[in-house]
């Protein structure tokens, strides 16, 4: 992929940007986050996108997070469309026993969040981030080769244009350095369901 294409939604203070690999340094108290549960909102993480009509495609990237410490520390994919309409996927560190990989889908202002427990030791991680119109599915690998579904999900204002991308973040009073590489855009890996067919109308 041409890194190039890609845009600051909001900039970290400290990142580096070389030869296809992308370090984000995360602030404290920085998050994305709508209402849900806590109630409170939170709209303030970097987020790094390019931009597509293409109806089509799997985008893929290796997160590393060697230094994620604190709870909540997160990185990973991300579908940032505006303040309340967006997804993202990632691991987010707990304790030192385990750790949350999971996903966020926010429609109309609205979060979810969806998690399994995973061991703490894991620092390294693989996203794919599929579309097919306005339905997208997350799958996560621990090696880039064999793939686990995560969530498929649909997004209220994902037809048409859209940005997709990387984030970084640490919720709480915490900072470390996420390290991205491997990224690229294939034809979309997610093929046609070939099961039931739709209810007729």
């Amino acid at each position: 992929m041409d890194i190039n294409q890609f845009m600051w939604t909001r900039a970290p203070k400290a990142y580096a940007v070389d030869e296809g690999v992308i370090n984000i340094t995360t602030l404290p108290h920085t998050d994305l986050w709508q209402r849900t549960y806590y109630h409170f909102r939170n709209d303030n993480a970097p987020v790094f996108q390019m931009e597509t009509e293409e109806k089509y495609f799997s985008f893929v990237v290796k997160t590393s997070f060697e230094e994620s410490h604190h709870r909540f520390d997160q990185c990973g994919i991300v579908m940032y469309l505006d303040s309340e309409n967006w997804l993202k996927g990632s691991i987010e560190y707990e304790n030192d026993k385990f750790q949350h990989l999971g996903s966020v889908v926010t429609n109309n202002g609205y979060s979810d969040w969806a998690t399994t427990e995973i061991p703490a030791d894991i620092k390294t991680m693989w996203y794919r981030l599929s579309r097919r119109e306005d339905d997208y599915r997350i799958e996560c690998s621990e090696d880039g080769e064999t793939w686990k579904q995560m969530r498929i999900c649909h997004m209220v204002k994902g037809a048409g244009k859209i940005r997709f991308g990387i984030y970084a973040c640490s919720p709480e009073d915490s900072s470390f350095t996420a390290r991205f590489s491997d990224i690229k855009l294939t034809d979309c890996a997610w093929m046609p369901h070939d099961g039931q067919q739709p209810d007729q109308t």
